[in-house]
């Protein structure tokens, strides 16, 4: 769904990502035109309509408000340290992958 979602931004490139339990991690590229809360409210708000939408026993866990996930999110610039990043990512938990 993420995928999908960013695919609808012409420029952005996820260059890598990993499905947790509880959280994602995302390495993306992000063309200039658009600012990072600007794609983060993107996927973040489209992402909880969509998924209230398919999954109607969850309104009452996520609320009238349609809340899925949390207020803040944590952003980094990437440069040198890309495949550190990168490679953090790949080497999340074992048990705590969805995908």
């Amino acid at each position: 769904m993420i995928r999908e979602l960013l695919n609808k931004k012409p420029g952005i490139e996820i260059v890598q990502g990993k499905a947790s339990s509880d959280h994602i991690h995302l390495c993306l590229r992000i063309p200039p035109k658009y600012s990072v809360s600007e794609i983060m409210g993107y996927v973040k708000g489209k992402s909880a309509l969509i998924l209230h939408d398919r999954h109607p026993e969850w309104r009452s866990r996520i609320g009238k408000d349609k809340t899925f996930w949390a207020r803040g999110y944590y952003v980094s610039t990437v440069g040198l340290n890309e495949e550190t990043i990168k490679g953090y990512i790949r080497n999340q938990e074992e048990g705590s992958q969805i995908g």
